[in-house]
């Protein structure tokens, strides 16, 4: 008899690859000059922010889904990084293709390392700077064979890393020191209107101008579905790692860009794929053991031993797509 759990789990998983997916598909053609043409990546981040924050408020004073009031302490310290890093993230769609970022956010291990070095959460260790080194070569690979390559769009991409790699760090020390348990909604809750509120002064100056407000009230099915679709992956995101923990998300994720990368090329014409793309993508894909494909058993396994800071409980990273 098949356990009802594993295929619940499993379900979680297909999931999040799914929604993951077709979050960032969405939102490269909502954007892109050559589809929808809504070229305003604060406005949009902006919408889902707002869309969320209502749900987030009907669910717990409304229906009073969850009980739990966080200290307004824990938010200030790592909400302006993850604002940072979607606005950047969807700004880099107006330049680069889908298949490329993906390629590119392979330095995100590179630069949490590097953050939580500086921070003092990690040693600088010989290996670990070792497999850095590898895996930064494999995006320079990979970037010297973009056939589409954007100097703005790189840059806007590269500085989003590092602003979710200064999120994660932060929320790491932010957790362990105050020992909190989030869940999704009430992060969520806490969330969304600061996030409007720092993302208002850059909208204000970069897209206030130029947004065509007519285009929004046409079109309002694309950006309601388009804010659905990002809150359930927020949800989707959580209960993923609470179930099975950060290690097979990571694993999940892998598999994600790689049918990311595969689908964009087909959805998406102008993303050409080369095989220096290639290469150097499956070297910065390297894992801290050095090897290019993991043993997802092993990592399975782990994931069920780990302690998980992060789990939905009756008690978020602020999570990103």
């Amino acid at each position: 008899m098949v356990n009802q759990q594993i295929v619940l789990t499993y379900l979680y998983l297909l999931l999040y690859v799914f929604l993951s997916s077709g979050v960032i598909l969405y939102n490269k053609w909502v954007l892109s000059p050559r589809y929808f043409n809504f070229p305003f990546p604060i406005t949009l981040t902006m919408i889902h922010m707002g869309f969320s924050g209502a749900v987030a408020f009907f669910l717990i004073r409304v229906f009073k889904v969850s009980s739990q009031m966080l200290q307004l302490t824990f938010t200030p310290s790592c909400f302006p990084c993850r604002n940072w890093f979607s606005a950047l993230g969807n700004t880099a769609f107006l330049y680069l293709s889908v298949a490329f970022i993906q390629m590119l956010k392979a330095l995100m291990p590179v630069a949490t390392f590097l953050v939580a070095v500086i921070c003092g959460t990690d040693k600088l260790r010989c290996d670990m700077f070792l497999n850095m080194l590898l895996i930064s070569a494999g995006v320079v690979i990979a970037s010297y064979g973009e056939i589409n390559f954007n100097v703005i769009g790189t840059v806007y991409q590269i500085t989003g890393i590092l602003a979710e790699a200064l999120k994660l760090v932060l929320t790491q020390i932010l957790l362990q020191k105050r020992g909190l348990s989030l869940n999704p909604i009430t992060t969520l809750y806490y969330i969304a209107p600061c996030s409007l509120f720092f993302l208002f002064i850059p909208w204000f100056f970069l897209e206030k101008e130029g947004l065509d407000v007519d285009q929004i009230q046409s079109n309002l099915w694309i950006f309601l579905s388009n804010a659905m679709c990002a809150l359930a992956l927020n949800v989707i995101v959580f209960l993923v790692i609470g179930r099975t923990g950060a290690v097979t998300t990571r694993v999940a994720g892998v598999l994600k860009d790689w049918i990311l990368i595969a689908l964009s090329t087909l959805i998406f014409p102008e993303s050409v794929i080369t095989g220096l793309n290639a290469a150097g993508y499956t070297i910065g894909r390297t894992d801290e053991s050095g090897k290019p494909f993991v043993d997802q058993r092993r990592l399975l396994m782990e994931s069920r031993t780990e302690s998980v800071i992060v789990q939905p409980s009756a008690g978020s990273p602020c999570t990103t797509t």
